[in-house]
């Protein structure tokens, strides 16, 4: 997913307009930081503790376990004696 994302911000950037938009939304960001800063400091916690949240559910999530081969008991047969 990140390489698809980062090839996404790669052609972004490639045209002027685009970059012109992005690199303005990026030096305006600390604007509002500090235009909105007690707001602003609460969005970017909760956000980056969505982020924590979901990062640490993913890793402790339980392991589905592998479902059983159905076919693993005829592993061993030896089809030439079959007649």
């Amino acid at each position: 997913m990140t390489g698809a994302v980062l090839f996404l911000v790669f052609f972004l950037l490639i045209a002027p307009k685009t970059r012109g938009i992005i690199m303005g939304m990026l030096g305006h960001s600390g604007d509002w930081l500090n235009q909105y800063a007690p707001f602003s400091y609460l969005v970017l916690a909760v956000i980056g503790a969505a982020g924590i949240l979901a990062l640490t559910l993913m890793v402790r999530w339980p392991k589905i376990p592998e479902p059983e081969n159905p076919l693993a008991k005829y592993k061993r047969d030896d089809l030439a004696d079959i007649d």
